[in-house]
């Protein structure tokens, strides 16, 4: 029996090549579209889920009041993690991370920069399963001159050659050993590291921190088996406070490792979202789009019921119940979906690649594993009986007498099953098309938004080897050969927040009010260098005024939360009352992280601070090409060992985008899926509808109607159904619309043209799509539609 449901199954889908085509086109594509993003979701919510002890380990956290609000942030102070071990019986390891890419690293005769890595305690590779292919386990980061480097990072320096146990120099000063290669740090990790060294050559070389009060590190804690996080964070988080002896310092708490990729956004000191957000969303659209081609089949599988009538009237004449039926609707269903799935995992295969480009990810389609292919196996009998179940339980459902006496169509009803699925499956479509356009708007909106300071012919050069050293050499030397106009070192780049400070005295501050202050610095000219405008004041410049060591520069916002009316000549203080500074002057406020974040108070002091970037701005009356070139030729002279690497501003600014340009991307990409799928949907029903009306056509031709008329008459009826599907989708979009911009300070208005736009585009492509059929039936010779009458 089940091998005669197959061989049905099979003429009818050869039987129909037309509609089959359709039907099968239609599920390839959503399928297709739905497992690329499984596998994307799939990739996310599995980050660092492959340490053995990732139920156990966290990260911890500080938390600051900041405008009546708790901020929290990732980093920590370095003699944190020894002291939790040591004063903590449920904490059974810690260690500390920070990230360094500043090396010059050399290896016999050959030289890299910019290559990521870090500092870490031994207890690093105990904690985290990164697997050495090389080495001794258990023994590495404990030599204060070894390095631990990646498979990746071995074959930049050595190729295919031994790579352990060969030394590395790092810069001109540090000479290290190899003692272990890992495994390269599979994609779905938090981490991006090519190197590790152990902790005690960063104390060597009098980087270490060992104040309570400066937060600059990464602690991660391994509890021990069955402890309560939550009763650890309740005696954990006065920690800082106890040993700085500081009762307005931040507390803490640890935040799990389940959630350090899906949930890094925090409001009020509560993780509340970040990816996860992006993977809802993406997971709802693929819902969406297998259900819109699912609804196709539904819809192709119905509108051909009068063609299937006689064999189900002629069946049931024969003795066939009602479940045998059923059984072999399903069986085409199922028939359908398989080779439908087939299409799809060719379209992966050869698209999977470009999809990789789009989300920033390694994915592969994992055919060794066993749990894929019973997905797999899950996924289609699903979407068999999701495609399948209407249209087996609709056929089946005729009786024979009605259908000899053709009263099982109700092609004239105001409403049916079929226009229902047509309606949903363009009000999805719309939505998608709608929440691209307002992705758009927004990443516009955001691009337009004044900097506040000037991107054009502004570079930056990190600290390396000589360049502080000869900073005052290679300043000279670029502005009086008019390469530069400007030159000034700071604390990190214009682009991104440097630092942050606490428990800020000045005269008349409300005891209640203890905001963050962002911490930049600089030694001279960052106003003429970075293009900021001043509001009052000057700027800074040690060179003219010495006493500017412990000068500031306020921005805007600043002086609002500090509340002066006249800033220039205020007096700040530091907790500790150690360290003071003068008020100067006063710039515009200019965005220091991501366009759509709130502007916080800024304070750019004078070289009190350390610095690690030199930012350039070049003469426009010269070719940057020159300006780079000769710019060059400067640093080899006083920087001979390194090689000059600068990155332009306006590339890093540009970066703000990238998140939001790729869900703009992708979301495009869907929405074509979608409406493509949809119009496959129409262009089936438009060609049955313009079939089954061929002699009413052709007597309508007799009487004299003209080609425009008889195409009005097949497509008026679909393109109502366009219009109720565009009043359904409209206050949809609306609403996904406002809760995903409720995650931006600035955000682009929703207007009512985005709306339009979608409408006028579904409408447009919709009438395309059925016009084709539709001239195609008002153009046939009305000799050959009733020549058979």
């Amino acid at each position: 029996m089940l091998q005669n449901y197959f061989k049905v199954a099979w003429r009818n889908l050869i039987r129909n090549k037309w509609f089959s085509f359709i039907n099968i086109s239609g599920l390839s594509i959503g399928m297709a579209g739905v497992i690329l993003i499984l596998i994307w979701i799939q990739h996310e919510i599995s980050f660092d889920k492959f340490h053995p002890h990732k139920d156990r380990l966290y990260e911890a956290y500080g938390l600051s009041t900041m405008n009546g609000s708790l901020f929290a942030i990732s980093s920590t102070s370095q003699p944190l993690g020894a002291a939790l071990k040591q004063e903590f019986p449920d904490v059974e390891n810690t260690t500390r991370f920070n990230s360094v890419n500043s090396f010059l690293i050399t290896a016999e005769n050959k030289q890299l920069t910019g290559v990521e890595g870090g500092f870490a305690d031994p207890a690093y590779l105990e904690m985290f399963d990164f697997p050495l292919a090389e080495g001794a386990p258990g023994g590495q980061l404990k030599d204060v001159h070894s390095i631990v480097v990646t498979e990746k990072l071995a074959k930049k320096l050595f190729g295919n050659g031994e790579a352990l146990n060969k030394t590395l120099r790092l810069n001109t000063e540090d000479v290290v050993t190899i003692t272990g290669v890992l495994k390269d740090l599979p994609s779905n990790t938090r981490f991006n590291f090519e190197y590790l060294l152990p902790w005690s050559l960063l104390k060597q070389k009098g980087w270490n921190n060992d104040s309570w009060l400066s937060n600059n590190t990464s602690t991660f804690v391994l509890l021990k088996p069955h402890v309560s996080v939550t009763a650890f964070n309740n005696k954990f988080s006065d920690f800082t406070r106890r040993h700085s002896g500081k009762m307005d310092v931040w507390t803490h708490f640890l935040h799990p490792l389940s959630q350090w990729h899906l949930y890094s956004s925090f409001e009020n000191g509560k993780a509340t979202g970040g990816r996860i957000t992006t993977v809802r969303l993406f997971g709802v659209i693929a819902g969406f789009i297998l259900l819109i081609a699912c609804i196709n089949f539904m819809n192709l599988s119905t509108a051909r019921s009068e063609k299937r009538a006689k064999e189900v009237g002629i069946r049931k004449v024969a003795g066939a119940g009602k479940g045998l039926l059923i059984r072999q609707f399903m069986t085409e269903s199922f028939v359908t979906v398989g080779i439908a799935v087939i299409g799809a995992m060719i379209l992966v295969f050869f698209t999977i690649g470009s999809f990789n480009q789009l989300v920033n990810a390694q994915l592969t389609v994992p055919y060794q594993q066993t749990s894929f292919w019973i997905a797999a196996i899950v996924f289609i009998l699903f979407t068999s009986a999701l495609a399948g179940s209407y249209p087996a339980f609709y056929l089946a459902s005729f009786s024979p007498a009605g259908i000899f006496q053709r009263k099982f169509k109700r092609t004239s009803a105001w409403l049916s099953p079929r226009k229902v699925l047509v309606v949903i499956q363009f009000t999805f479509a719309i939505v998608l098309i709608i929440s691209t356009i307002a992705v758009r708007n927004q990443i516009r909106y955001a691009q337009d938004r004044q900097t506040g300071y000037s991107q054009d012919d502004l570079i930056r050069v990190d600290f390396a080897g000589d360049i502080e050293k000869n900073y005052a050499l290679i300043k000279q030397d670029l502005i009086s050969s008019g390469i530069a106009v400007s030159v000034t070192k700071t604390m990190g780049t214009i682009t991104e927040r440097g630092s942050n400070m606490w428990g800020l005295h000045w005269q008349g501050k409300n005891a209640d009010n203890d905001p963050t202050i962002a911490l930049f610095s600089t030694d001279a000219d960052l106003v003429k260098t970075a293009g900021l405008q001043l509001v009052a004041g000057r700027d800074i410049n040690i060179h003219q005024y010495p006493s500017d060591s412990f000068a500031v520069l306020l921005n805007e916002t600043a002086v609002k939360t500090m509340g002066f009316d006249a800033p220039v000549g205020q007096i700040l203080t530091q907790a500790d009352h150690k360290t003071s500074w003068h008020v100067v002057g006063v710039v515009k406020d200019y965005i220091l992280n991501s366009p759509y974040e709130e502007i916080p108070p800024l304070m750019i002091e004078g070289p009190g601070s350390w610095f690690n970037t030199l930012h350039i701005r070049f003469s426009r009356e010269r070719p940057m090409a020159d300006n780079l070139r000769q710019t060059a030729g400067i640093f080899r002279k006083y920087n001979t060992d390194y090689p000059f690497n600068y990155r332009f501003i306006d590339d890093e600014y540009a970066r703000n985008f990238d998140n939001e340009q790729r869900i703009k991307v992708l979301a495009g990409l869907f929405a074509a899926l979608a409406i493509s799928i949809s119009c496959l949907g129409l262009l089936g029903l438009s060609a049955y509808m313009a079939e089954s009306r061929t002699k009413e056509i052709g007597v309508r031709k007799i009487l004299g109607a003209s080609v425009m008329s008889i195409t009005q008459l097949l497509s008026v009826d679909f393109i109502k159904l366009i219009l109720v599907a565009i009043f359904i989708a409209t206050p949809i979009a609306w609403y996904a619309i406002q809760r995903w911009l409720e995650h931006y300070v600035y955000h682009a208005r929703v207007s009512w043209h985005i709306f339009a736009l979608a409408g006028v585009t579904a409408i447009f492509i919709a009438l395309a799509t059925i016009s084709y059929q539709s001239v195609k039936a008002a153009l046939t010779n009305p000799v050959k539609c009733l020549k058979n009458d």
